[in-house]
């Protein structure tokens, strides 16, 4: 299973690194990222390969618990899930 991972916030050194290396601990792989800085307003969007992860509701819980530790928004969602929602 693909998952979208999203991070917002400022921007500061380290955000990348600290969300791939989460990603890493949950043997989450990431396939794609893209990422823009926008009047010192960080945002990133991960395409995932969530296939090896046993809990997908564990890790996007984790995820978002780091976001807020770090004062992000960080959110996983399933890519078919976010597909269906922004397709007419």
């Amino acid at each position: 299973m693909k998952a979208v991972i999203t991070v917002v916030g400022s921007d500061r050194v380290g955000i990348l690194a600290m969300t791939a290396g989460a990603c890493a601990q949950f043997n989450v792989n990431v396939l794609d990222v893209s990422q823009t800085i926008i009047d010192g307003i960080f945002t990133m969007t991960m395409i995932t390969d969530c296939s090896k992860v046993e809990s997908f509701e564990e890790f996007a819980a984790a995820m978002e618990a780091l976001g807020e530790e770090n004062a992000l928004i960080v959110r996983v969602m399933n890519q078919d899930i976010f597909k269906a929602m922004h397709t007419i």
